[in-house]
Formats: C-alpha cells, sequence, structure tokens
C-alpha cells in the first residue's frame, strides 16, 4: 500500500512542477524575453565558445574538451543538490525547460572558463593558479551575476563559490594531465 501511495503523491509532485514550468515559461515570455538581461544571459550562452573556439590550443581540442565535460558534470550535480536544499537560486530563467538552473552558466560560463584558465600559461603553478582563477570566479563572476540579479545566494558564502571553483578547476586539470591517452584504430601487437 505504501508504495502505491508514494507512487500517486509522486505523480501529484509531477503535475505541480509541470505547473510551475509552464509558469516560469510564461515570465520568460512576458517579462523577461524583452529585456537586456534575457538576451545577455543568451549571449553569455553562445559568446564564451565562440572565443573559446577561437583561442583554443588546437592540439589540446580534445584534452580541454574533456576537462571542460567534467566541469559541466560537477557544476550540475552540485547545483541540482544546493538547489533542492534551498541554498541558492536564480531569480533570472533565460531557457524555461531548465527553470531552476541558470545554464548559460553550466553548459558555457564555467566550462569555458576553466578550460581558457588550463590552457593561459600551462607553466604556471597549478595551485596559484587554480587560486587566482577560482578568486576571480568565485568573488568577481558571482558577485557580479549577484548585483545584476541573475544569482541569489541566499546565506551562502562566496568562500564556499571559491572552494567550488577551485574544485572545477583541479578536476578538469586533473583529466587534462592524463598521458595514457591511446587512438582506438590503433591495433595491438
Amino acid at each position: 500500500m505504501a508504495f502505491e501511495k508514494g507512487l500517486a503523491q509522486s505523480e501529484r509532485a509531477y503535475n505541480q512542477l509541470t505547473e510551475v514550468s509552464s509558469l516560469f515559461a510564461k515570465i520568460v515570455r512576458e517579462e523577461f524575453f524583452t529585456t537586456w538581461q534575457w538576451w545577455f544571459g543568451l549571449a553569455l550562452f553562445i559568446v564564451p565558445w565562440i572565443v573559446w573556439f577561437r583561442l583554443r590550443k588546437k592540439d589540446s581540442t580534445g584534452r580541454l574538451l574533456l576537462g571542460g565535460l567534467l566541469t559541466i558534470i560537477l557544476s550540475l550535480t552540485i547545483d541540482l543538490a544546493a538547489l533542492s536544499l534551498g541554498l541558492w537560486s536564480y531569480p533570472m530563467v533565460i531557457i524555461p525547460l531548465a527553470p531552476f538552473l541558470f545554464l548559460p552558466y553550466h553548459f558555457s560560463l564555467a566550462p569555458v572558463a576553466v578550460m581558457l584558465a588550463l590552457q593561459i600559461k600551462p607553466k604556471m603553478n597549478p595551485l596559484l593558479k587554480g587560486i587566482i582563477f577560482s578568486a576571480i570566479a568565485a568573488f568577481g563572476g558571482m558577485n557580479f551575476f549577484n548585483a545584476i540579479d541573475f544569482y541569489n545566494p541566499k546565506d551562502w558564502s562566496t568562500l564556499y563559490d571559491f572552494i567550488i571553483f577551485l574544485t572545477f578547476y583541479f578536476a578538469a586539470y586533473s583529466v587534462t594531465k592524463i598521458e595514457n591517452y591511446s587512438k582506438f584504430d590503433k591495433e595491438k601487437d
């Protein structure tokens, strides 16, 4: 009996979630779409990838993309956990398909910033570079997004954002330094 009751409650929750998503779509359509903030958010989705494509080290593209993919996975995982706990929110909705997430951050800003940081001054001490990157991203970037109402940290400390960005940087750094990549088409002797 408990399982059937749980299924019924789950279905009601999904119906409520669908209503909330429809409300966010209406908000985007009627309130945000004509604002500079919405267009700026859309540009944040596209422009970083154009910049990265032009500035990337072409011989390191695969490794950098692997680091970027790991950053996307980590940022989405951390964000979903934090949002479900109510630690922060994103008042500005760019794409109503995932109204609780700020998708330009996850799929563009965070991975591209990490990939660019990885390839700039590759011989620099990685700890120092990670600290500089994380400080700029957390204390500069996140406070900027808070100021323009794209991000509401609630009682979340920027120091925690710093630690998260440091984690992104070193996770991506680690996978880009793996030495045993080999081609699939190589035959073993």
